[in-house]
């Protein structure tokens, strides 16, 4: 069986002018994982938020797909392998030991306990000879509007 060479980056592109009230954070910045692997991806948010967070996948040129919300409960049509912990200001998405190659994606968490809701801009990208999955969790603003 050959092992899929995932590495996992964090770009956190902030706009001038925009301030967001809760500030996220999330690591590690680089973790390089392969198919089978375990993965943990954190947020801490600056404040407490208790269980207002969700996870997000988002693949190039989809729309993100929601993994996880309230914290912990896992969406419908979601696979087992995902899972969410944490309350307060720290929180965890997990992919088990079954990482997939369709996991290759960007993953976003987003706090919605207060407005304007903080999520990262970034862009996936594939390279030739390895694939790269970003996740993060900062504090710049969505490419939409609001933080």
């Amino acid at each position: 069986m050959s092992l899929l060479k995932v590495s996992i980056f964090v770009f956190v592109f902030p706009i001038s002018g925009v301030r967001c009230d809760i500030q996220m954070t999330q690591n590690p910045s680089s973790l390089p994982v392969s198919q089978g692997d375990r993965v943990t991806i954190t947020c801490r948010a600056s404040e407490n938020i208790y269980n207002a967070l969700a996870w997000y996948q988002q693949k190039p040129g989809q729309a993100p797909k929601l993994l996880i919300y309230a914290a912990t409960s896992l969406h419908t049509g979601v696979p087992s392998r995902f899972s969410g912990s944490g309350y307060g200001t720290d929180f965890t998405l997990t992919i088990s030991s079954l990482l997939e190659p369709e996991d290759v994606a960007t993953y976003f968490c987003l706090q919605h306990s207060r407005s304007p809701p903080a999520v990262i801009q970034a862009m996936s990208q594939t390279s030739q000879g390895s694939r790269s999955v970003r996740l993060g969790c900062p504090a710049s603003p969505p490419a939409a509007s609001t933080c």
